[in-house]
């Protein structure tokens, strides 16, 4: 497992590029079929090398080479390696978030679900921790130019939370809560990496913050377990 999941700014240098390439435009119209296949290819290849390796395992003609795609192709889909791994990471959340439909949570209240889900997804980048810890230093080292691969990870991550609360039309201020959530889980992974924090340490933070729900739902849905009909308290349980 890394020891630490920053580094010095140095080691977040790209490899020289053949060429300068303009990044791609944001309203390009949607990739073909083909198009999608080249790009889950790259990603595949982005997300082996990193779990081999981690950060400095991800060099792009190595991806361009194992994805079987030109160098000057694979910077047209991602700018920067950041630009990939960032989109690695969006990726690998968009499978979980297929694998954690296929099992829902079974907590009773919608703070158990989302702490429960959280953990499940932790500890599946927990299982790969070289992978975990390159997508983690790319989001650090993301700048502006990345926005759009960053906000990706962000809604990905907002939809696995609102779909174990079970909501539909979530409230500005569960939204808020939502994003809190979002943000301690992000931070606990990145504690996580760099040594400063047990897994029992990121359970409770995640345990805690899931509370949130509970005190940001609307009023007609907390009256039930004030009265004590609800079908559970609003403390999160342990596994």
């Amino acid at each position: 497992m890394p020891a630490e999941a920053k580094v010095d700014a140095s080691s977040a240098r790209q490899e020289p590029r053949p060429e300068p390439r303009p990044e791609p435009r944001r309203d390009s119209p949607p990739l073909t079929q083909r198009q999608e296949a080249r790009r889950r290819r790259i990603l595949h290849a982005s997300a082996q090398l990193a779990s081999r390796g981690g950060f400095d395992a991800v060099q792009m003609r190595e991806v361009a080479e194992s994805s079987q795609v030109a160098l000057g192709t694979l910077y047209r889909y991602f700018p920067s390696k950041i630009h990939l791994l960032v989109a690695t990471m969006q990726d690998q959340l968009e499978h979980m978030h297929g694998t954690l439909r296929k099992k829902p949570p079974t907590g009773d209240t919608a703070a158990e679900r989302v702490a429960e889900t959280l953990m499940r997804a932790f500890r599946a980048l927990q299982r790969e921790p070289h992978l975990a810890d390159a997508m983690v230093r790319a989001l650090t080292f993301a700048d502006r130019s990345v926005s759009p691969e960053v906000d990706q990870v962000s809604h990905q991550t907002t939809a696995i939370i609102l779909d174990a609360m079970g909501l539909e039309r979530p409230t500005a201020e569960q939204l808020s809560a939502v994003r809190v959530i979002g943000h301690t889980w992000h931070s606990a992974l990145i504690t996580w990496l760099s040594g400063r924090a047990s897994i029992a340490q990121v359970k409770i933070d995640i345990e805690t913050v899931c509370r949130l729900i509970d005190l940001t739902a609307p009023e007609d849905e907390k009256e039930p377990r004030r009265r004590g009909s609800g079908r559970g308290s609003s403390r999160v349980r342990g596994d």
